[in-house]
């Protein structure tokens, strides 16, 4: 498939945040498809998780370039997270170091951070 049609994502499990995340995505990448793979509070286990865990997450968005030719993969934390209990300054280290470790992942894809507000509006962590 084209690789102008998907990005990748990698989320949070609640169900406040998926349509904020999807519809930034869309429109800040043009996509018309977004693959999802979620964790509860996955900024903390990017972060800081297991290397199992870690591992996982990665060969799930592997599928997802492989398959669809993602030309983003985005990290996520949001506001109120109960996998991730932590105030927003905490997520942004969070979200920030897993960008670190999916772009050393070297999938060809742009890697971008993004925090959903209290207000679940989303904006891009630089």
């Amino acid at each position: 498939m084209n690789n102008e049609k998907f990005a990748t994502v990698i989320n949070c499990i609640d169900g406040r945040v998926q349509d904020p995340v999807k519809d930034w995505i869309i429109d800040s990448f043009g996509v018309e498809f977004v693959d999802v793979i979620t964790e509860p509070g996955d900024d903390k286990i990017l972060s800081s998780g297991s290397k199992e865990k870690i591992e996982e997450i990665k060969q799930k968005v592997e599928v997802s370039i492989q398959a669809h030719s993602s030309k983003a993969v985005v990290v996520v934390g949001h506001f109120d997270c109960a996998g991730n209990i932590a105030v927003k300054e905490e997520h942004i280290t969070e979200i920030k170091k897993g960008m670190e470790i999916v772009r050393s992942w070297n999938l060809g894809a742009q890697v971008v951070g993004l925090w959903v507000d209290e207000n679940w509006e989303a904006g891009s962590v630089e």
